[in-house]
C-alpha cells in the first residue's frame, strides 16, 4: 500500500488516545476503596495507596500532555505512528493493574520491581512514538531543533527508571522515591512546548531558520 493510502488524520489519533488514557485513570480512581477503620488510624492505612495513586496519575497525566504536544506536531500519521501509538497506549494501560498488584503484595520488592519496569517500558514506547512523529517532521520539513532537544529528557528518565529497578531488589520504598524523581523531569512541559510554539510561529515568518534534514 502506498504511503499516501495509508496515512490518517492526526486528530483521529489523539482523540482516540485521550479516551483511552481516560479510561486508565478512571479504572485507577475506581481501584481506590474507603478504609474499613475510622479516623487518621484507619485513612494513614490507604497513605501507601493514595501515594502510589498520585504517583501513577502524575505519570500518566504527564504523558498525556506530551502526547498531545508531540501529535500535533503533525497533520497526518502513518502505520509506524499507528503502531507506535498502540504500543504506547498498551504498556500505559498496564499501570492500574501493577498499581493494584504492588498494593496488594504489600510493596514488596517483586511486585515494586514489576512497576518499575513497566514504567521503563512505558518510557521506551513513548520514546519510539516521539521518533515515529519525528520522522514524519523530518519528510515534511517540519522537524525543529527544539523538537530533537526533547530527547535528553528520555534519556534522563529511563536512566532514572533504570537505577528504580536496581534500587528495588534491597529498598522498595527508596525505589519508587527515585521513580518518583522522572515526574520531575517532564513535570513542566511548558518550556519545550513554548519554544516549539515559539519556533513553528517563526517557521511561518520570512525570515524564519530552516528546518533540520
Amino acid at each position: 500500500m502506498s504511503d499516501s493510502n495509508s496515512q490518517m488524520s492526526a486528530s483521529r489519533l489523539e482523540a482516540f488516545s485521550d479516551g483511552v488514557i481516560a479510561v486508565i485513570i478512571t479504572i485507577m480512581v475506581l481501584e481506590l476503596h474507603v478504609p474499613h477503620e475510622d479516623g487518621w488510624a484507619g485513612l494513614w492505612s490507604v497513605a501507601p495507596r493514595l501515594g502510589i495513586y498520585l504517583l501513577s496519575f502524575l505519570v500518566v497525566g504527564i504523558y498525556w500532555i506530551n502526547h498531545h504536544e508531540l501529535i500535533r506536531r503533525t497533520e497526518s500519521v502513518d502505520y509506524r505512528v499507528l503502531w507506535a501509538n498502540l504500543g504506547f497506549l498498551f504498556v500505559l494501560s498496564l499501570i492500574p493493574y501493577f498499581v493494584d498488584y504492588l498494593d496488594e503484595k504489600a510493596f514488596s520488592s517483586f511486585p515494586t520491581l514489576l512497576y518499575n519496569l513497566t514504567m521503563l517500558l512505558v518510557g521506551a514506547a513513548f520514546f519510539l512514538l516521539r521518533w515515529a512523529v519525528m520522522r514524519r517532521q523530518r519528510f515534511a520539513g517540519s522537524l525543529r531543533h527544539a523538537d530533537e532537544s526533547e530527547l535528553w529528557r528520555h534519556s534522563t528518565s529511563l536512566g532514572i527508571y533504570l537505577v528504580a529497578i536496581a534500587v528495588s531488589f534491597y529498598r522498595p520504598w527508596l525505589s519508587l522515591a527515585i521513580n518518583a524523581l522522572v515526574t520531575v523531569v517532564w513535570i513542566v512541559p511548558g518550556a519545550s512546548v513554548k519554544s516549539c510554539a515559539d519556533e513553528g510561529a517563526a517557521a511561518n515568518r520570512p525570515a524564519a531558520s530552516d528546518p533540520i534534514e
